[in-house]
């Protein structure tokens, strides 16, 4: 199982897997970098919170998604270097922000669905 992580989670996030921005436990550097790290945590912890607790509004969510989008752009367009507690903290808010995104635009596609069913069906 491993062995498929290192090899598979990369592909999955599109990752860049530089050193300098990864984290390392016991001297094992991460299959993934730091920000595509908190991305994953942002998108496996939105999935319980979701049928958990009440979303918030989706504009909310959206203003999740640009604080990696402003800390991407601006190192890359300056000489500004983001730290890997930054790149994973936005990295969390982005992956939460988008799987709500993507799970409220999904049961709203359902419930819609559902309802034109209902219309034809009588």
């Amino acid at each position: 199982m491993l062995k498929w992580l290192e090899r598979w989670l990369p592909r999955i996030f599109g990752c860049h897997c530089r050193a300098d921005r990864s984290f390392f436990f016991h001297g094992k550097q991460f299959p993934i970098c730091a920000r595509c790290t908190g991305e994953m945590i942002g998108i496996l912890a939105g999935i319980p919170v979701f049928f958990l607790m009440p979303a918030p509004p989706a504009w909310v969510l959206a203003l999740f998604l640009l604080p990696l989008v402003a800390d991407g752009c601006i190192q890359r367009l300056t000489a500004y270097e983001s730290t890997n507690l930054r790149r994973l903290v936005t990295g969390i808010l982005f992956g939460y922000g988008i799987m709500m995104l993507f799970l409220l635009s999904t049961a709203a596609t359902l419930r819609m669905g559902y309802r034109v069913g209902s219309m034809w069906n009588g």
